[in-house]
């Protein structure tokens, strides 16, 4: 098992930019491809990014591609992503997961292959 704790949550304007990690502890980190989900009030969990093990390769959705950036410390066990140009739209619960694969290279971007979820951290973005 993995255990999964976020954090760098907050109050940001519109255009602004924040970094949240997810620190992991249990299993060996670097076992499992990681990802960010997001839940905004009233909305399905949402896919945002995903890297693979190895931390070669990423996804991210559209509504975020080119404003928020995955990346994974093994060393440290812990993701990261990183959100620029903050819109009011971005605003949610921000999930971190964890999914068990013995792909180094594959990303993962379905919610139900992932096994492990973080408690989540809210993101706000006033307009």
């Amino acid at each position: 098992q993995v255990q999964l704790v976020e954090s760098g949550g907050g109050l940001v304007q519109a255009g602004g930019s924040l970094r949240l990690s997810c620190a992991a502890s249990g299993r060996t980190f670097s076992s499992y491809a990681m990802g960010w989900f997001r839940q905004a009030p009233g909305k399905e969990r949402e896919f945002v990014a995903s890297i693979s093990r190895s931390g070669g390769s990423s996804a991210h959705a559209d509504s975020v591609k080119g404003r928020f950036t995955i990346s994974r410390d093994n060393a440290k066990n812990t993701v990261y992503l990183q959100m620029n140009s903050l819109k009011p739209e971005d605003a949610a619960v921000y999930y971190c997961a964890a999914a068990e694969t013995l792909s180094r290279i594959s990303v993962i971007g379905s919610r139900g292959q992932y096994a492990y979820w973080g408690q989540g951290t809210q993101v706000t973005v006033s307009s």
